[in-house]
C-alpha cells in the first residue's frame, strides 16, 4: 500500500473553505451540551475548600472536629494528609525544591490557596462546614513586586530553594553590539502588561469515580492540557491505564486556563478515599483566586537601534515575569515568543533575557497566546515609539522593516524559519479596504472637534502547529521532541463512516474540522460523518488544542488517515477489477477502471464480508488511522536556536479611537483586521476565534486585570472588580481575508486558535497614546483605565493653561 504521509492535498475544494454550519452549534444552541455541572452521579458528594487568608502565613495546625460532627459532613482533608499520599505536581523547569500540592503543605504561599477541603452530601452543606474549620497559623513576610523578588531582598516564597528566581537565562542571536554601535539612533522604553486571564463562564469542574473493583478512576473534567492522564496517575502513583478520562466533555470556555490538576488530583484522592464520586466545581471566587487561571504579569525593557530612515536594526528585551507563588507553566510562556522574537520584522540580531519569579501571588497557568500577546505588545510599542521619534507614519515605518514574500523561509536570529507569507500583500488590502488616508482625515476632524483621537496599528505573528521545544530551550534536562496528534477513521459494514479525536470539546469545532477533511478526502458530505470521542483508554495520542495546532495536527492527521483508508478502497477495487491500481478513478467514494465499477456499498461488502475477495495478506474491515508528529519539530535547541512552531499566521490590525477629554474613555470607532491564516478550513470558525480574539485584546488593554492590594489580597474576586468587555467596548470589526498558504501542510492551513487576541492589546495601546503624544503624556501600563486617562489629560491640560 502506498505511503500516504508525503501526500500533497489538492488547492481546489469542495467542501474545505465552505461556509458550511458548525456541527458543535446544534447541541450548543438547543442546551444539549454536556458540562461537568450537568453530570448527576448516584451517591456523589461534593467539595468545599478553605482558603488561606494570608499572603504567606507558616501552618500550625487544623482542627476539623466541628465540621465533621456536622450531619451530612464526611470528612476533613488537610494538605499533610493528602502529601504523604501523592506526589508534588510537576514542574516544567528543574526547580525540584519548588513543591507544589493541591493543599497547602506547611505554609501558604498567597491569600486564597486551599488549605483544606470538606467533603459533605451537597456543596452548600460542604461551605456550610467548611466556615467551621479552625486554621492556625502564624504570618510570614510576602513579596508582591517582582523587581524586589529578583533583587533578592525579599523573604523567598520558597525558602528551600534558595531564592525567588525560577529562570533567568540571557540568549544572544546575532552580533547586537555590533548593531547598536553601528545603527544611526537608539530608543529605550519600559512597558508593563497586567496580569489578566480569559475567565471563562464556566469556572473549572471535575467529577472522580474510583471503581473497586475494576481498578480503575473515572474522571469527568472540563479539561485543556495535554498529557493529563499521564499527570493524574503520576501525582496519585497509580498506573496510567487505571485512569479513565472521559473526553465526552463539552468545555465551558478555556484557551488554556483550564488545566486542572490539583482539583482533579484532590477529587481523586478523596474519591479512591471514600469509596464514592466525588465533584469539585469552582465557584466564581475560586476560580479567580486560586483557580490556576492567572496570565503573564511581565515587564519589559526594550531598547531598540534604528538608522534614520527607520529600518530597524537591533533589539534589547529584558522580560521579568511575575509567574505567582509557584512554577507551573509560567516560565514556559517566557519560552514560546523565542519562535517569533522579531514579529515580522527584518530585525537582524536580538538580546532576549527571560526572567521569571516567584511572588505571593496566586500561580500563572496558560493562557492565549501562551506568552505572545504580551511579547507583541513590546515589540509593537517600539515600532510605534520609533516612528514618533522619527516622525514617520506608523504604517509606512512597518512596511519599510517587514520581510518581503519572495523572502520565505524566512529564517529569524533565533533560529526558527517562517514558513510563508506577504505582509505587504495584506498591508495593502488592509489600507485599501480602511481608506487609510481617510482614517486619518476623519482623525484630524475629530481633533479638530476637540476630541483626543488617533489610530493604532498592530502587525503581529500567530505562530501556530504547536510543538513542545520550548521546554528543552528553558530546561535542558526535558528532551522531548514529539508533539504529536492523531486520529482514527472506521466505516461499518453498512458504509457509515465515524471518525475518533482524542480530546475533550474546548470550543474550537474540531468535529466540524475533522468532518470537513474527511469529507474532502473520501468525498463524502461531512455532514454524514459522525465525530466522536473515546475515553483516555480507547485513545490515540493527542496533545490537546493547545498552541493553535489543531487544524494543522488533528487535520493533517485526518488527512493521512482519510487517504490511507481510500488507499485499501483503492487495492480492494484494483484486485477485484483486474485493474492497474494507478489507472483507477476514485469519485465520490464509487471507483472506475478498466473492468467496471464499484460503488461504495460493493467495496464496504468486501472488505467487511467477502474476505476471498480481498487481496492475498488484506486484512478484512475499513479502518485507518494515523499518528502525525509537528512539521519541522524533529529536533533539540542547539546554540540556545531552534526551529520553534512550524507556521506563522499573520495578522494586521488598523483601529480608530476618539477620547473625550473631559472623561477619558476611549471609543473604538473603526477596527479593521486584515487576517492570513493560510486555507481557511471552515470561516465560520476562523470568524469566531477572530471576533473572540478581538475581544479579549481589547479587554486586556482597557479592563481586565487581577490587582492585589498592599497587603497582598487579590483586590478583582469577581465581575464587579474585574471587568469584562461588553457590546458597548467592542466595536464592529471588518475582517479582510488573505489565503498564503503554508508549504508545510497538507491544504496549506495554519492556525488560528490566537488570531484577533495577539494584537489587539497592542493596537488600542497605540492608538490611545497615539491619542495624548501632544500633550506629552503615555500610558506604559494595561490596562488603560479610563481614570488613567481622564486623570493624565487632565493634569497635562492643567500644566499648559
Amino acid at each position: 500500500m502506498p505511503d500516504s504521509s508525503n501526500l500533497e492535498a489538492p488547492r481546489a475544494f469542495k467542501y474545505i473553505s465552505q461556509n458550511r454550519t458548525v456541527a458543535e452549534d446544534r447541541r450548543f444552541v438547543a442546551g444539549a451540551g454536556r458540562y461537568v455541572g450537568d453530570l448527576q452521579i448516584d451517591g456523589m458528594l461534593h467539595v468545599a475548600l478553605v482558603a488561606s487568608q494570608h499572603p504567606a502565613a507558616k501552618i500550625n495546625g487544623i482542627d476539623g472536629t466541628a465540621a465533621l460532627a456536622m450531619p451530612g459532613v464526611h470528612y476533613v482533608l488537610t494538605g499533610e494528609e493528602l502529601a504523604a499520599s501523592v506526589e508534588p505536581m510537576m514542574n516544567g523547569l528543574d526547580t525540584p525544591d519548588v513543591r507544589r500540592f493541591a493543599l497547602a503543605v506547611g505554609q501558604v504561599r498567597y491569600a486564597g490557596e486551599w488549605v483544606a477541603a470538606v467533603v459533605a452530601d451537597s456543596r452548600a452543606l460542604a461551605e456550610d462546614a467548611a466556615e467551621k474549620i479552625a486554621v492556625d497559623v502564624t504570618p510570614l513576610g510576602f513579596v508582591l513586586d517582582p523587581e524586589e523578588a529578583y533583587a533578592g531582598e525579599a523573604t523567598p516564597v520558597h525558602p528551600a530553594h534558595g531564592s525567588n528566581i525560577l529562570l533567568d537565562k540571557t540568549f544572544h542571536w546575532g552580533d547586537v553590539d555590533q548593531h547598536f554601535a553601528a545603527a544611526d539612533q537608539e530608543l529605550s522604553f519600559r512597558v508593563h502588561w497586567g496580569r489578566n486571564s480569559t475567565v471563562p463562564i464556566e469556572p473549572f469542574g471535575v467529577v472522580a469515580k474510583w471503581d473497586a473493583w475494576e481498578e480503575v478512576l473515572d474522571v469527568w473534567a472540563s479539561i485543556q492540557m495535554p498529557k493529563y492522564p499521564d499527570q493524574i496517575s503520576r501525582a496519585l502513583r497509580m498506573p496510567t491505564n487505571g485512569v479513565r478520562v472521559h473526553q465526552d466533555v463539552d468545555v465551558g470556555g478555556s484557551y488554556g486556563v483550564k488545566r486542572g490538576i490539583k482539583h482533579t488530583v484532590l477529587a481523586g484522592y478523596l474519591a479512591r478515599k471514600l469509596c464514592r464520586p466525588v465533584r469539585l466545581m469552582e465557584d466564581r471566587l475560586e476560580n479567580m483566586r486560586a483557580g490556576d487561571a492567572h496570565g503573564p504579569d511581565r515587564i519589559f525593557d526594550v531598547d531598540v537601534a534604528f538608522d534614520n530612515d527607520g529600518r530597524v536594526r537591533s533589539m534589547k528585551m529584558r522580560a521579568l515575569d511575575n509567574a505567582g507563588a509557584y512554577a507551573g507553566r509560567a516560565p514556559f510562556q517566557l519560552g514560546k515568543p523565542i519562535g517569533a522574537i522579531v514579529g515580522p520584522y527584518q530585525i537582524e540580531s536580538v538580546r532576549y533575557q527571560a526572567i521569571s519569579v516567584t511572588t505571593n501571588k496566586a500561580a500563572q497557568e496558560a493562557v492565549r497566546g501562551f506568552g505572545q500577546a504580551p511579547t507583541n505588545y513590546a515589540i509593537e510599542t517600539a515600532m510605534d515609539r520609533i516612528a514618533a521619534h522619527l516622525g514617520l507614519d506608523p504604517l509606512d515605518l512597518r512596511l519599510r522593516n517587514f520581510i518581503r514574500s519572495d523572502q520565505f523561509p524566512y529564517e529569524i536570529p533565533s533560529g526558527t524559519r517562517y514558513d510563508s507569507g506577504d505582509y505587504h500583500g495584506l498591508a495593502e488590502k488592509v489600507t485599501a479596504h480602511a481608506d487609510y488616508d481617510a482614517l486619518k482625515a476623519e482623525r484630524d476632524r475629530l481633533r479638530g472637534e476637540g476630541m483626543l483621537a488617533g489610530i493604532g496599528i498592530a502587525a503581529v505573528l500567530e505562530p501556530s502547529g504547536g510543538n513542545s521545544s520550548f521546554e528543552p530551550l528553558l530546561n535542558p534536562k526535558n528532551k522531548t521532541t514529539t508533539w504529536m496528534d492523531s486520529c482514527r477513521i472506521n466505516v461499518d459494514a453498512l458504509g457509515h463512516v465515524t471518525v475518533t479525536i482524542h480530546t475533550t470539546s474546548s470550543g474550537q469545532g474540531h468535529e466540524t474540522l475533522v468532518a470537513t477533511v474527511v469529507g474532502e478526502v473520501l468525498e463524502i458530505d461531512p455532514d454524514k460523518i459522525r465525530v466522536v470521542r473515546p475515553d483516555s483508554l480507547s485513545s490515540l495520542p493527542s496533545n490537546t488544542p493547545v498552541g493553535s495546532r489543531m487544524a494543522i495536527m488533528l487535520g493533517g492527521a485526518a488527512f493521512h488517515a482519510a487517504n490511507a483508508l481510500k488507499d485499501k478502497l483503492l487495492d480492494i477495487a484494483a484486485h477485484d477489477l483486474g485493474s492497474d491500481r494507478d489507472l483507477l478513478v476514485y469519485d465520490g467514494g464509487r471507483i472506475t477502471g478498466a473492468g467496471g465499477t464499484l460503488e461504495w456499498s460493493d467495496l464496504v461488502d468486501m472488505g467487511h464480508r467477502r474476505f476471498h475477495d480481498l487481496p492475498d495478506g488484506m486484512t478484512p474491515g475499513l479502518e485507518a488511522s494515523h499518528v502525525m508528529q509537528v512539521p519541522t519539530g524533529d529536533a533539540l535547541p542547539k546554540d540556545d536556536r531552534v526551529q520553534m512552531y512550524p507556521c506563522h499566521s499573520f495578522e494586521l490590525h488598523m483601529i480608530l479611537v476618539a477620547i473625550d477629554p473631559e472623561i477619558g474613555k476611549p471609543d473604538i470607532r473603526r477596527y479593521v483586521i486584515g487576517h492570513d491564516c493560510g486555507t481557511v478550513i471552515n470561516p465560520h470558525i476562523v470568524k469566531g476565534m477572530t471576533l473572540g480574539g478581538i475581544a479579549h485584546g481589547v479587554g486586556a488593554a482597557l479592563l481586565e486585570e487581577f490587582v492585589y492590594d498592599s497587603g497582598g489580597h487579590l483586590a478583582t474576586q469577581s465581575f464587579m472588580d474585574y471587568l469584562l468587555p461588553s457590546s458597548h467596548e467592542i466595536p464592529h470589526v471588518e475582517i479582510v481575508h488573505q489565503v498564503t498558504p503554508s508549504p508545510l501542510t497538507v491544504f496549506g492551513q495554519k492556525g488560528s486558535g490566537e488570531s484577533g487576541y495577539l494584537g489587539a492589546a497592542a493596537a488600542v495601546s497605540n492608538a490611545i497614546n497615539a491619542s495624548v503624544r501632544h500633550l506629552d503624556i503615555s500610558f506604559e501600563k494595561l490596562p488603560i483605565r479610563v481614570t488613567h486617562i481622564g486623570d493624565a489629560v487632565a493634569e497635562a491640560q492643567e500644566k499648559r493653561a
